[in-house]
């Protein structure tokens, strides 16, 4: 059996939910039945919802028996699968992209679920440092299940970069919009899918920080309506003093915004947004950056960096591409 190719479907899968899950790890799960069959394909999608685990245990249960009426609630969710599993997935196989949680949090422990419900196989791709979090892997062995643990591992860390980063200082990131041909300017650049997953995103930030000069001139609101979401806090950096800016720009009439400066030492989530220039007088501080293309090309000049990225994951939205993409260090 290709382990690496299952692997790569959960990775894969956690990679759309990227950043959307702050402050929890972004996972992905693929299960498969006891003749090899693919049933599922999840991930963990927002803080406080059902785990990768879960999610996927619980669509693989729907297919094999559509009258299950499943709970919304992660927590009754799991509770309902273990009384309610009718061994369904006895012998089944999980790949999971971070060793499963073998603590109650806010959602039951995972590995209690593969136990209960008689997995024969779950396949990690790295183990979980958490020391909260950690020991699933163990537990699973001591019930008897085969657990093996490494595949595909780089790219389960790459996952996980994020969460490493934001649980003990500040992750930041750049996100960009350009047409076809590389240009960022232009009233609206990416199709209405990816301004709804940007603004998904934006809801998710502790700051979202822009230069003075897009400010001024676009005179944007800078909220996650498309996401039905909370506006984020804002940071402008500029020459000019804060107070200085026209209050009739819609970005200071958001209810129960906040508006800096300068960045407040309590950010873990940053994300910049802005073009080529802001970009060039950031680009070394960030982490990662999320670029999305769109297929309709523009009479505006495109953007000139010298900049060396190495793509970590890239989708579709609609008609356009993006990508999530970390610098290449050069030695």
């Amino acid at each position: 059996m290709n382990h690496e190719f299952y692997m790569n479907l959960a990775i894969d899968e956690a990679w759309k939910y990227q950043f959307l899950t702050y402050p929890n790890p972004a996972v992905g799960c693929v299960i498969l039945d006891k003749n090899g069959k693919i049933l599922s394909i999840e991930a963990h999608k927002e803080a406080g919802k059902a785990h990768a685990e879960l999610e996927a245990v619980s669509k693989a249960l729907k297919i094999l028996n559509p009258n299950l009426v499943l709970p919304q609630n992660a927590n009754d969710l799991h509770e309902f699968i273990c009384k309610n599993h009718q061994n369904l997935l006895k012998d089944a196989t999980a790949y999971v992209s971070l060793e499963p949680c073998n603590h109650q949090g806010k959602t039951p422990p995972c590995t209690k679920l593969f136990s209960t419900l008689g997995f024969s196989e779950v396949f990690i791709a790295t183990k979980d440092e958490h020391k909260l979090a950690s020991g699933g892997a163990e537990f699973l062995k001591n019930q008897g299940i085969k657990v093996q643990i490494g595949i595909c591992e780089k790219r389960a860390k790459e996952l996980l970069k994020p969460f490493l980063k934001w649980q003990k200082s500040s992750f930041k990131i750049f996100k960009l919009a350009l047409s076809l041909n590389g240009s960022a300017l232009g009233k609206i650049v990416s199709s209405k899918a990816s301004r709804t997953y940007a603004h998904r995103i934006r809801s998710k930030l502790d700051l979202l920080v822009v230069g003075g000069e897009t400010i001024s001139y676009d005179r944007p609101i800078l909220d996650a309506r498309l996401a039905n979401a909370k506006a984020p806090n804002v940071c402008i950096l500029s020459h000019k003093k804060l107070e200085t800016f026209d209050k009739n720009i819609p970005l200071f009439g958001v209810p129960n915004r906040q508006v800096f400066s300068s960045i407040p030492n309590d950010a873990r989530f940053i994300m910049y947004e802005g073009g080529e220039n802001f970009l060039n007088a950031f680009k070394d501080e960030m982490d990662m950056f999320l670029i999305f293309s769109s297929s309709n090309l523009n009479t505006f000049e495109n953007v000139k960096l010298d900049m060396k990225l190495k793509p970590l994951y890239k989708g579709f939205l609609e008609n356009d591409t993006y990508g999530i993409y970390e610098k290449i260090q050069i030695s």
